[in-house]
């Protein structure tokens, strides 16, 4: 029994990658759909909003002397291939998926509005959302906060290579602790880089709680999905 109905699930682009230095790992984006197939077959309503850091980054790419916005705008661009290569994957696994993009770019994806969106999640549709916010200076993390809000669903959950928040990096303080609940407030008070600021601020205000799991151990989407104590629980509610 699943202990959400609708959720919004923010995977990077680095995780793409795999054991690979650069693009995508057939394997891990086999692993990838094959949890997310068994989570729709929970009756899960799932959007889905992938990172682009395995392709290019506009930050660093404005570092080595790309103007930022076309930097953000090529970012945008590795995201939609992200998305269409998850979306074929799920598609080999019988999962109906839609790509939506934030940009017209049509027939490559379906641009987006909430209506649709809404549409599609209730029609079985994985639903795939892509070029982040449609705007430079906004992460991918602000694009999923965004359309969590904005598609209405009970959490974020965001998929990383750690198996939830700690105190420090754990991948560089052996003494790090990890959190099974933290709020909002308490994230902000010890400078945790959970997500970047905006995307933190708007799903504290708008009451949006966020799961911090790691999604590279194939089953744990369902674990989570089934609210099963693991990652580390993000909300406006102390434990």
């Amino acid at each position: 029994m699943a202990a959400y109905k609708r959720v919004l699930l923010k995977l990077s682009g680095e995780s793409l990658m795999g054991a690979q230095q650069y693009g995508i790992d057939p394997s891990r984006l086999a692993d990838y759909a094959s949890d997310i197939k068994e989570a729709c077959a929970m009756g899960v309503q799932m959007g889905i909003v992938i990172g682009g850091g395995n392709i290019f980054r506009g930050l660093s790419g404005a570092s080595k002397g790309f103007d930022r916005v076309k930097g953000d705008q090529m970012g945008m661009l590795a995201t939609v291939i992200n998305s269409l290569a998850l979306s074929s994957a799920l598609e080999s696994a019988g999962v109906k998926t839609k790509v939506l993009t934030a940009v017209r770019m049509e027939p490559i994806g379906e641009f987006y509005n909430k209506w649709r969106a809404i549409e599609l999640l209730e029609q079985g549709y994985v639903t795939i959302f892509s070029c982040g916010t449609g705007n430079p200076f906004f992460t991918t993390d602000t694009g999923s906060s965004l359309r969590g809000i904005e598609i209405e669903v009970d959490a974020m959950l965001k998929g990383t290579r750690v198996d939830g928040i700690y105190t420090a990096d754990p991948e560089k303080d052996p003494t790090a602790t990890k959190f099974d609940r933290i709020t909002y407030d308490e994230i902000y008070a010890r400078g945790l880089k959970v997500m970047d600021l905006t995307a933190t601020t708007m799903c504290m205000e708008n009451n949006l709680p966020i799961v911090v799991f790691d999604m590279d151990t194939p089953g744990n989407l369902l674990k989570v999905l089934r609210g099963e104590p693991i990652g580390t629980y993000v909300s406006n509610e102390k434990a």
